[in-house]
């Protein structure tokens, strides 16, 4: 514990915006470190003589501005990230000498895409939930699992997703597994098994998709995506007859799949008794348009819907689905009898009675409104400080897209943003090799994880490093 000596102007009111920017200046002067531990709420508020709501507000918007992190049994603390600004920190020190070579900053301001917000895990839910599923569980439920999942889990996913995403989810066609990525890892197996040789990809891409794409051991297509989405005419030209599409929020483009290509996907797989593998990412997260159904919801013979939590509770649950038809879904039940027996049960039932109780539809509503606020503010300063900059992608998901002013130098921009700190990813790696010639230099820029103050700062930076980039 601390004493914080903290001075509240009684007389002009607002005590919880006073208490919150004491601490501010505490933080940006170095008076109270990284790691520090703060008195309790109740503490706190009977040192001030003040109730204990105005601490608490004080607090919770510490938090959320990334200044404070709160752990169950370690109390709340001055966050590893919350350092002293330079100018409001100790005296200046002397300028090196020129020939001294200069340390790289560490990252400061990581808008690395594809990162949600962890510390936003809702650990105490989450905990009751386990517990409310642990006090009935009966003792034969801890065996093995059925390869295909919880029969539970399978039951509540087929109920949300045919309310919240249209889908056509009756519990025989869910599949548990290992997030998106083992998924797709064995669908392809069964395509390939099936004689298929080629897999129809999207145009810009994840890199980190691709090698895992590769090593299933068929030929990938790069098909184009443009303001639409993807080409559908252009697929129809490849000797694909399977192709994986992120319909509900292209990554990186940030495109929705229009209505008319949705049709004319889903007629091009019946055309060519093609498979569609629908990666339903950032579905969970739209702001400034009406929710869109997923595409296994107008064809669920020719569709694989695919997702997960790890956006919207966090990567290391491990926790995904395959919505398939019935002969990939035996197949996929198949492969997890073959390779890891199941997913692990304790946390299938957690997230079945997170689901049950209404707590996962809680935590996104929450996070929608957080996530809706750090894209305004990272959108508005991007306009402010790259006014040059188109910024696309923005109705939904968790990044935005920034085609960058012509003739700005993409890779220059990164390694000069890095230099001050702020971790952004270049798209033209996400471009196939011909089409990175034409696309416009762009970063794709997530902005879940940090606060809007900070989100704000970083695009100020960033700003700089194009303005330099450009005169350069």
């Amino acid at each position: 514990m601390t004493d914080l000596h903290l001075s509240l102007d009684r007389s002009a009111g607002r005590l919880a915006a006073q208490i919150a920017a004491g601490f501010r200046a505490a933080v940006r002067t170095g008076r109270l470190t990284a790691g520090t531990r703060l008195p309790s709420s109740r503490d706190l508020a009977r040192d001030l003589d003040v109730s204990r709501g105005v601490v608490v507000t004080a607090y919770e918007q510490l938090t959320a501005e990334g200044f404070l992190i709160a752990r169950r049994g370690d109390g709340t603390r001055i966050a590893p990230l919350a350092r002293p600004d330079e100018e409001a920190a100790a005296p200046p020190r002397p300028p090196a000498r020129q020939a001294e070579p200069q340390a790289e900053p560490a990252v400061r301001y990581d808008l690395s895409p594809g990162q949600p917000d962890l510390s936003a895990f809702p650990r105490e839910r989450w905990i009751a939930a386990a517990r409310a599923a642990l006090r009935t569980l009966p003792h034969d439920a801890l065996a093995y699992p059925d390869p295909a999942g919880v029969a539970d889990l399978r039951a509540e996913l087929a109920s949300y997703l045919g309310r919240v995403r249209a889908a056509h989810a009756d519990p025989g066609r869910i599949v548990i597994m290992n997030g998106v990525a083992q998924g797709l890892s064995g669908l392809l197996g069964q395509l390939r098994a099936d004689g298929h040789t080629a897999l129809a990809v999207e145009d810009p891409t994840s890199v980190r998709q691709l090698p895992m794409l590769a090593a299933a051991g068929v030929r990938l297509v790069r098909v184009p995506v443009d303001e639409e989405g993807v080409d559908v005419a252009a697929l129809a030209r490849t000797q694909a007859r399977a192709v994986l599409v992120t319909p509900a929020h292209q990554y990186p483009t940030g495109v929705v799949l229009s209505p008319a290509r949705r049709a004319e996907l889903i007629a091009w797989a019946r055309d060519v008794d093609g498979v569609i593998l629908e990666d339903d990412y950032d579905a969970e997260f739209r702001y400034d348009r009406d929710p869109v159904g997923c595409l296994q919801g107008i064809d669920p013979d020719r569709v694989v819907l695919l997702g997960s939590v790890s956006k919207s509770l966090a990567p290391a649950l491990r926790l995904g689905w395959a919505v398939a038809p019935p002969f990939l879904a035996e197949g996929l039940r198949e492969h997890r009898t073959n390779t890891d027996l199941g997913a692990p049960v304790l946390e299938q039932y957690a997230l079945t009675e997170f689901l049950r109780g209404g707590g996962y539809d809680r935590h996104l509503r929450t996070m929608r409104r957080r996530y809706r606020a750090r894209r305004d503010a990272l959108a508005g300063a991007l306009a402010e400080n790259l006014p040059g900059a188109r910024v696309r992608g923005v109705s939904a998901g968790i990044h935005l897209y920034v085609e960058l002013p012509g003739g700005s130098d993409e890779d220059e921009i990164v390694e000069r943003a890095a230099r001050a700190g702020v971790s952004v990813a270049g798209a033209r790696a996400m471009w196939s090799p011909r089409r990175a010639e034409e696309a416009p230099p762009a970063l794709v820029l997530g902005y879940a994880s940090l606060p809007e103050p900070r989100l704000v700062k970083a695009a100020q930076l960033l700003g700089q490093a194009v303005a330099h980039g450009a005169g350069g």
